[in-house]
Parts: C-alpha cells; structure tokens; sequence
C-alpha cells in the first residue's frame, strides 16, 4: 500500500504545473507580474524601489538572477540601459526579453538628434509610462500575453487574476481623478523629467524642474531661477523622488515657503509601500495636501 500511494504521489506531481521563473527590471512589474501570475509564477526584481532606476550597478548576483528565468520584463524607452550587460553575463539563451512599453503612448520623444548636452535625453521618448495608471494597464494586459505565451494551459488562470486586478484598478483610478480635481491645472514643480505622463493625466502643469537638464544636477544659477518662479507662480510644492539628494529642493523651500515632498516611485520605495497602488496613492495624498 505505502509503494502504491508513493507512486501515486509521483504521478500527482508529475502532472502539475511548472512555475514560470520571472526576472523584473523594477518592483513596479515586479508587483503588476504577481497580481496576473500568483502562484503559478516566481518572481524576483533587479532595481530596489528606493533605487533610481536608470543606473544600476552591473553584479554578478544579478547575472544569477537570470540565469534560469524564463522570462525577462523591462520598462524599456532607453530606461535600463544596464540590463544587456546582465543579460549577456547570465548566459542563459532561452530567455526571452519582454519590453512593456510597447503599446504606450510616448511622450517627448526627440525630433531631432540630440547629443549629451541636452543632458540625459532617452532618444525613444521618456520612459516614466508607468506613473500613469491608465498606462499601468496596458502593462498588466502585456505582462497577461507573455505570461499566456509561456504556459498556455494557464490562460483562464491568468485572464481571471488579471480581470480581477483591473476591475480594482479601474476603481482606485476613478478615486484618483476625483482627488486630483482639485489640484487641474495648479502649477508644481518638479524634481525630474519623470513626472509628464503622471501630469497629463491628471492635468497639472509642470512650471519647471530642479534639474536644469535631465540627469543634469542642479547648479545655483538655475536654483535661483527656480526660485523666482516659485515666488512668482506661487507654487505650493517641489515634488521628487525620493532616491534623489534633497539638498537644492530644501534650499529652494527655506527660501520661498514651497514644500518639498518626497515620494516613492517604486514598490518597497519606503516602508509601507508593497503595491503598486498604494505607491499611487501615496503619490496622490502626498500631493493633494501640499498643493
């Protein structure tokens, strides 16, 4: 009986399914894979949530990573530029490489050929999608199709989970905007160039950033023009990441009043934060009571 039951066991496990091994360039899709996967993933990230995304030091443990994924997602438009670096010190050629800003809008892509004095310009267009709910769901139907493409059997699973997780989010978004009414059109000024596609959607307007140029840091002569245009346009708040230093926005805020207000722009990007809509909201409480 005990040989019998054992080689029923056997047969059991035999027939279940394999997990897809994911790899993640951000917590962002790191978190929208498990809410499409679940179980039937595993998951794991490169770039923390208080990382800045766009530099990432090129280590061995993250060559590991990917050594035995499946399958690879990326934010894309230029943003990762260390990932081919990992990728081929994984050597692991069946992975196959997902890039979710496929079927995104872009926004400030270049019309012209741009050289390093324009500072850091991503030359297929800014690739700060994500901060835009409406965007995360075009993320969540990619991430559904690759996840199909890899285990077909799975695709009622994953077509329920995702449903399920875009029917929460149409709910939280129709929150947003009604929070975010009340700031249309206010002028806020920003740290970075991550904040177009977040600003459109919501209908702020950008006055201007404390980096003169993307990727550029802020010198005094620009700090002091920023100053004059929050004491002109009075701009309530200096809205930035919170992985960047804090020392020019506070110089700004000492001398025209306006707070500085940092925010997590990844999941895990400070305690608290372990979803992608609860970084959204962050952001957007964190706004509507400094604006």
């Amino acid at each position: 009986m005990k040989k019998l039951i054992f080689v029923l066991i056997l047969i059991i496990s035999s027939f279940s399914f394999a997990e897809i091994n994911v790899v993640t360039t951000t917590t962002i899709i790191y978190d929208l894979v498990k809410q499409v996967g679940k179980d039937k993933v595993k998951v794991d990230y490169l770039c923390r949530g208080d990382q800045d995304p766009h530099f990432l030091e090129v280590m061995p443990s993250y060559m590991l990573k990917l050594r035995n994924a499946d399958l690879v997602f990326k934010i894309g438009l230029d943003l990762e530029k260390w990932l081919p670096q990992l990728i081929d010190g994984s050597r692991n050629d069946k992975l196959t490489l997902i890039d979710l800003s496929e079927g995104v809008d872009k926004k400030e892509v270049p019309t012209k050929k741009m050289d390093a004095s324009y500072g850091d310009i991503h030359p297929y267009g800014n690739p700060h999608y994500y901060l835009d709910p409406s965007d995360a769901k075009i993320m969540i139907e990619e991430i559904y199709d690759a996840l199909v493409n890899e285990s077909p059997g799975d695709e009622l699973f994953f077509k329920k989970n995702m449903n399920d997780y875009l029917s929460k989010l149409d709910e939280k978004i129709n929150e947003w905007n009604s929070k975010m009414a009340k700031v249309k059109g206010k002028p806020i000024v920003f740290f970075h160039s991550s904040w177009i596609y977040f600003a459109d959607h919501y209908g702020i307007r950008i006055a201007g950033y404390v980096e003169p140029k993307p990727g550029i840091p802020p010198t005094p002569s620009h700090n002091a023009e920023i100053i004059q245009l929050v004491k002109k346009a009075g701009i309530k708040a200096i809205i930035m990441e919170n992985f960047y230093d804090d020392s020019a926005p506070n110089q700004i805020s000492q001398i025209t009043g306006a707070n500085v207000i940092k925010v997590p722009v990844g999941v895990y990007g400070v305690s608290g934060i372990d979803s992608y809509i609860q970084m959204i909201d962050y952001i957007v409480n964190s706004i509507i009571q400094n604006v």
